[in-house]
């Protein structure tokens, strides 16, 4: 059976093992978290208790791994032109696996990685693949997924082509994955608003990449325009990508079995956006 698995990128308030108490709480039926600190090189470490009450949680909820899509720290930079960032932006990211591992998921979603406009694209791109590399060979069972950018600033991932070059250096196929953020990939210059512009965007990502690689998305709308690179979420329905194109994703069967995640502005309002995203697929006779 085939469906949607919607949720939203949930606090771990009071540790990590409450982030599925806070999606059952929203109607979520995947999630996202912060296996530790959001803004530290190092978060301490997840004892065997706390692991132990986030997997039991988990199935109380009804959650599996494959709709769970945690996200590393944002200090990481695993294409960092400066040879000490890059060192801690590795130690950092393994770690980052190994949490993973030790509460039993299966995806580690990223940033792919920013030039600093100290050295060129593919080097920095060649670089980012290099420490993926490094970073499954130390680890099992944790695919790394390549979340796609805007483009703002040096950050690269915003184009397919770019994700294609880490992936097509990446030595382990089977764990390696994409998130596509719509936000972002508007921003950065995919149309995915008109009915043309989305099914042109789709195609082209598996001509580029190729559909099997996309293991997630993140849902936020808009707050600029199209082919703008600057990266501002807006809420469902009420940014440039529109009500129209929600219904068309929901119902686009290419995206069932898959997390998919709002880290739209307002978490109050999650628990209506997750409701009328559901409310707007149609059933199959």
């Amino acid at each position: 059976m085939t469906m949607k698995y919607i949720g939203a990128h949930v606090s771990t308030e009071g540790g990590v093992q409450n982030a599925p108490l806070m999606a059952s709480k929203i109607g979520a039926k995947a999630f996202a978290l912060f296996t530790g600190s959001s803004a530290r090189w190092v978060s301490k470490a997840i004892t065997d208790k706390v692991a132990d009450e986030f997997k039991a949680n988990c199935e109380a909820g009804g959650f599996t791994a494959d709709y769970i899509l945690p996200h590393d720290n944002f200090l990481i930079n695993l294409g960092s032109p400066d040879p000490e960032k890059l060192a801690k932006s590795r130690k950092s990211f393994l770690d980052e696996m190994q949490r993973c591992e030790k509460l039993g998921l299966k995806m580690l979603n990223f940033h792919p990685g920013s030039h600093l406009n100290q050295m060129e694209v593919e080097a920095c791109l060649a670089l980012i693949a290099e420490s993926i590399n490094i970073t499954l060979d130390k680890t099992s069972g944790v695919t790394a997924v390549l979340e796609s950018t805007a483009g703002q600033g040096s950050n690269l991932g915003w184009n397919f082509e770019q994700l294609a070059y880490i992936i097509d250096r990446v030595e382990d196929k089977q764990r390696i994955g994409v998130c596509v953020d719509t936000c972002h990939s508007h921003s950065a210059g995919y149309d995915l608003a008109s009915p043309e512009g989305y099914a042109k965007t789709w195609k082209e990502f598996d001509d580029v990449i190729g559909s099997g690689y996309l293991r997630a998305m993140h849902l936020n709308d808009n707050k600029r325009t199209y082919g703008s690179h600057i990266d501002r979420h807006e809420q469902i329905g009420k940014g440039s990508l529109g009500p129209e194109f929600w219904v068309r994703l929901v119902n686009d069967s290419r995206f069932d079995n898959m997390p998919l995640i709002l880290e739209t502005p307002d978490p109050e309002d999650w628990p209506n956006e997750i409701q009328w995203l559901y409310d707007q697929i149609r059933t199959k006779a």
